[in-house]
């Protein structure tokens, strides 16, 4: 009796359960549970039905935009974004997610418009600038698209994005400095990911092609203090590089710059880049850090075989290396506008 008994009251509470009418916040939840596990189809019912509670809720229908745009649905991800762009309370992820719409559906000078539209309103973001940026990329405007990428640089420094996309521009440009400050400040920023890879590789590329551009065929467009200095410090100590860039190499002659820029250009040019490896030659992890960045690009079976060799250095740099927090804090942009 007693085990029926408790079989009816577990019967009951189920369907006391079911009966509940959930309340907007629940079915949000419910819904981003569903796009956090990819289905999507699911994820639109909830929601939708999470907005007919709560018709002004800004958070569903950002959710609702975007599980519609991961369904590829563009034509309802625009219908439901649409409206947010004029809202007092539209966020920089509004305009984000309606940036990514735009560019789905191939309408980019909407797309170009709603960016300026953010921009003013936030003037201060670095993924704005970063993804307003890759817009005008697309439009085969790489003038306006490095403009946007320094001015996200120079308003929002701890947004890693810019640096990614102004290295990548300066690399195929004979730009000298740029790309190697940019690049080795994004994969501080941003140190285990595809894109880290990506750009040490360019890094290594980059300082060969530091020593064989010539000057007296591609002058530099541009005067800027900073970058001559940074280019004066590396052609006095270039002679370590006469026999080849290395990871080796390339260990001698930053450690060589960082002594010469210290005396003689840190004060006037304070940068975290600089400090950050002037405290790794202090605890002696810049050798396991350029072996990290370099050999790791260059020749991936020889970086392995070196962890193996030097296992306490490689573990005391690697969990140094996780633990950090890299900003580069304001008042240290040195690249003036073109």
């Amino acid at each position: 009796m007693k085990k029926l008994l408790s079989v009816s009251v577990l019967i009951l509470m189920c369907v006391t359960a079911f009966a509940q009418d959930p309340d907007a916040a629940q079915l949000h939840e419910t819904g981003k549970q569903f796009m956090r596990g990819g289905d999507w189809s699911n994820a639109v019912l909830v929601l939708t039905k999470a907005l007919q509670k709560e018709p002004n809720s800004i958070s569903i229908q950002k959710d609702l935009a975007l599980t519609y745009y991961y369904q590829r649905d563009f034509g309802k991800a625009r219908e439901t974004v649409k409206p947010l762009i004029d809202r007092d309370d539209a966020d920089v992820q509004v305009f984000q997610i309606a940036g990514n719409i735009y560019k789905a559906l191939a309408e980019r000078k909407d797309a170009e418009k709603m960016y300026k539209k953010a921009l003013k309103k936030y003037p201060t973001s670095g993924p704005l600038y970063a993804e307003y940026g890759e817009l005008l990329w697309m439009l085969n405007d790489n003038f306006g698209s490095i403009e946007q990428w320094e001015l996200g640089i120079k308003t929002d420094p701890a947004y890693a994005g810019n640096y990614y996309f102004a290295a990548r521009y300066y690399f195929f440009t004979t730009d000298k400095v740029w790309a190697l400050v940019y690049g080795e400040v994004f994969i501080n920023m941003e140190s285990y990911t595809s894109r880290t890879a990506e750009m040490k590789k360019l890094l290594l590329d980059g300082y060969k092609k530091f020593f064989t551009i010539d000057e007296k065929t591609q002058p530099s467009k541009t005067k800027n203090e900073f970058a001559d200095a940074f280019i004066a410090v590396m052609k006095q100590n270039s002679a370590v590089t006469n026999n080849g860039i290395t990871t080796e190499s390339l260990t001698m002659l930053r450690t060589r710059f960082l002594l010469d820029w210290n005396k003689s250009y840190a004060a006037k040019f304070p940068h975290r880049l600089f400090d950050h490896q002037k405290q790794l030659v202090q605890e002696g992890m810049f050798d396991a850090y350029n072996q990290w960045i370099f050999e790791a690009a260059g020749d991936l079976a020889k970086y392995e075989s070196w962890t193996k060799l030097n296992t306490e250095q490689y573990n005391e740099f690697t969990k140094f290396q996780k633990s950090k927090l890299f900003k580069l804090p304001s008042g240290q942009y040195y690249k003036q506008a073109n």
